[in-house]
């Protein structure tokens, strides 16, 4: 289960409390419709907003990489991603819904291991 053991840092990118809360919300959203529709219960960052979902124009996500670039970064792209990771990193640990566990490898993975009832504690295993 995702824990204080598992540090939470800071992204770089210094953006205002309302464009957090939106990336926030549209990453949870990409974690809920991921776990609904695959078949594995296992993701990473770049499951989700990687490969195919490389292009973010359109979508909240694109402020990281704009804050980024305007700032000179040597790999904007790079350091939009680390920021994304960060930021979904918290959006799992403050899930009222769901938990998750943090499955160490080359990229740090989560697995959707139990639903949480409207009181906080397990409902189901998946």
């Amino acid at each position: 289960m995702l824990s204080t053991e598992h540090r939470q840092k800071n992204i770089v990118a210094k953006i205002d409390a309302r464009q957090e809360e939106r990336i926030k919300d549209f990453i949870q959203g990409s974690v809920y419709s991921f776990c609904k529709n695959s078949s594995s219960n296992q993701f990473a960052a770049r499951d989700l907003f990687g490969g195919t979902n490389r292009n973010w124009e359109g979508t909240p996500l694109q402020v990281l990489y704009n804050w980024h670039e305007q700032n000179e970064s040597s790999n904007p792209q790079k350091m939009a991603a680390k920021d994304l990771g960060w930021l979904l990193l918290k959006v799992l640990r403050d899930d009222p819904n769901r938990e998750f566990n943090p499955i160490k490898g080359y990229t740090l993975k989560y697995e959707w291991i139990k639903a949480r009832s409207g009181d906080g504690s397990a409902v189901t295993r998946l």
